[in-house]
């Protein structure tokens, strides 16, 4: 069984369980289906040496089934009833959700749940586990409250995998479709750089058949939007987050951008747990692997890898606040 942190079994203050919710049941509330195809990284552009250091060579899938239509419809009304917490994204988001898995006993079953995280595994060829922060799991998206705006600017995530799934019913929102750039983030940030963002003839616009469909992502990697809405209307995503279970490769999160966004209490006590996962990995393989030497250097290069996110996190703590990156509208 894929687990990286587990889930806390108690919760950060000033959060309650929803009463009335029902039993997240994989075999009633899932549908998992496969994706007619997948895209790696090679595709749109990343080096062979970039993407050895990677959780995984592929970037995204195809819109694939996850729920069933009963599951859609559960899936709807919770989103309904946490938008009542939303709140701004830093700069990047007007209103957004996190750290609903901590009201939603439903919300966070579904995005634990091995079944997924199986289905995963087999489209991602990596062993994953649900993201050790739980603020990354169930993080869900509104639609803003102007018509000009983007429900969600070209980014690349602050953490490595995730899936993206409609809540509401794409054919009933005008616009607002889920978009990504066919290119690197390198490219989007010289773009930006030059006030433009991703060209439409290099942007994919998956079609998603309903709701509970989701995209499977290389959320790090994949420069991505929510385009803006032709018409103010509900429009509601989820994402839900992975990490790769291989914590010798590069950590791949921006977890800084979150103290703008996320709950203290939560933030740091998960922040640290994660640093601490990765740390007790790389240290594992240090204890099994590391050979006799007299090159001093050498074992204190691999101390300090072995320890290198649990002094990031530190260093960033301390740093405090920072605007979180974007690529633009």
């Amino acid at each position: 069984m894929g687990v990286a942190v587990p889930f806390p079994n108690t919760q950060p203050t000033g959060y309650e369980w929803f009463e009335d919710e029902p039993v997240f049941d994989p075999e009633r509330h899932l549908q998992l289906e496969e994706p007619s195809e997948v895209i790696t990284l090679a595709e749109l552009g990343y080096d062979r040496a970039e993407i050895a250091t990677k959780a995984t060579p592929v970037a995204a899938s195809s819109p694939f089934r996850m729920l069933s239509d009963e599951g859609a419809a559960v899936l709807l009304a919770v989103a309904r009833r946490l938008r009542s917490f939303a709140r701004p994204a830093g700069n990047r988001i007007e209103r957004m959700t996190r750290a609903g898995c901590y009201r939603s006993r439903w919300l966070r079953d579904l995005c634990i749940s091995q079944e997924v995280s199986n289905h995963l595994e087999r489209i991602y060829g990596t062993a994953v586990a649900p993201h050790p922060m739980p603020v990354h799991l169930g993080h869900i998206n509104y639609e803003p409250s102007s018509i000009d705006a983007a429900i969600d600017k070209w980014h690349h995530d602050t953490l490595p995998l995730d899936y993206v799934m409609t809540v509401t019913d794409p054919a009933r929102v005008p616009g607002g479709r889920f978009e990504y750039f066919l290119g690197t983030k390198h490219e989007a940030a010289d773009l930006a750089a030059r006030d433009r963002t991703p060209p439409p003839e290099r942007t994919a616009v998956p079609d998603f058949a309903g709701p509970g469909y989701a995209i499977a992502l290389h959320g790090d990697m994949v420069v991505h939007r929510a385009a803006p809405l032709a018409r103010l209307t509900e429009r509601i995503s989820m994402v839900n987050g992975y990490v790769t279970l291989d914590t010798s490769i590069d950590e791949q999160s921006r977890t800084a951008d979150l103290i703008i966004v996320d709950d203290h209490e939560s933030l740091w006590t998960e922040w640290a747990k994660m640093a601490a996962w990765r740390a007790r990995g790389r240290l594992s393989d240090l204890i099994e692997g590391l050979d006799f030497t007299g090159d001093r250097d050498a074992v204190i290069a691999e101390l300090e890898s072995a320890v290198g996110d649990v002094r990031l996190a530190i260093d960033e703590m301390r740093a405090g606040e920072r605007m979180t990156e974007h690529y633009g509208g």
